[in-house]
């Protein structure tokens, strides 16, 4: 059985094909030995090293209108829009107290300090933090502030984090990015969750509304194309696109499987069932 190290890149709500990814190099037989991710990366790898992804998977699959309008605890902080406790209150009953020693792989969630410029490894400690740091989306999540250090997205310095598993025996590297520039495969949804979705879309559009409101300036009546929430996610997701190429070229994997930057954007959440589909699709492809 080969064993590999799998490195799980940023990309918001696409990190759901990491999902799908995994369940593909366990169907082909891969052992899993070392994980390291950022932002959602780390989230889908944690819960795959605590042995929780596939309570995660059903939860995430099963939410409806309701489940996701109670998971939204607006902070209307200035540090960031919503709070996240509610979420990580979730994410705490799934994978209750553990820490990161204790899991039976080499896991690495990487965050970025805003103070000190630079890239912040949980190798150890409660897993649930190091999740939470690594997943604070800048603008979306507030901030996590420890140790003297301002803890937000791991992708903002390194959005695909193969270094960490440098140091770990597997015969095969495997990168999952999610800024690829292919077109998404065509994925066929059962009736019952693509009627889900179109009223969770309701929902996703109306947040996206709301944080426009509030990034806007009331003083102006000009109506833009792009408001400052777009510009903000627009410009993360291009930084952390450009950031892939560069920090490749130091640590290359030997197989690279690149999920679609189309297949949703960076906060559509609620398109769980078709993005892990696509991560599953394209593992398979690239594996064979």
């Amino acid at each position: 059985m080969e064993k590999i190290s799998l490195v799980l890149g940023s990309g918001g709500a696409r990190g759901y094909a990491h999902i799908g990814v995994i369940e593909e190099l366990e169907r082909l037989g891969y052992e899993i030995v070392s994980i390291s991710g950022a932002s959602m990366g780390a989230l889908i790898g944690g819960l795959y090293a605590a042995g929780k992804m596939q309570e995660y998977k059903e939860w995430v699959l099963g939410l409806d209108v309701l489940d996701v309008m109670a998971l939204l605890d607006f902070s209307w902080d200035r540090r960031g829009m919503v709070r996240g406790d509610k979420v990580l209150g979730k994410l705490k009953e799934i994978l209750g107290d553990i820490r990161i020693e204790a899991l039976d792989v080499d896991y690495t969630a990487v965050a970025t300090d805003l103070k000190r410029n630079r890239e912040v490894w949980f190798q150890k400690g409660d897993l649930l933090e190091a999740i939470r740091a690594s997943i604070s989306i800048p603008s979306f999540f507030t901030p996590v502030e420890k140790d003297g250090m301002l803890l937000v997205d791991g992708g903002v310095l390194n959005p695909l984090p193969v270094a960490p598993t440098m140091a770990s025996y597997s015969d095969k590297t495997v990168a999952v990015s999610l800024f690829g520039d292919a077109a998404a495969p065509k994925i066929e949804m059962p009736e019952e969750v693509r009627l889900k979705e179109s009223k969770l879309d309701e929902i996703a559009s109306e947040i996206v509304s709301r944080a426009r409101q509030w990034f806007e300036s009331q003083a102006s009546e000009e109506k833009e194309p792009y408001h400052l929430f777009d510009i903000i996610d627009m410009t993360i997701e291009s930084m952390q696109k450009t950031l892939v190429g560069y920090r490749l070229g130091g640590y290359p994997p030997d197989l690279m499987i690149e999920i679609p930057q189309q297949v949703c954007s960076a906060l559509d959440f609620h398109k769980a069932y078709e993005v892990i589909e696509t991560g599953r699709i394209l593992a398979r492809k690239s594996l064979e």
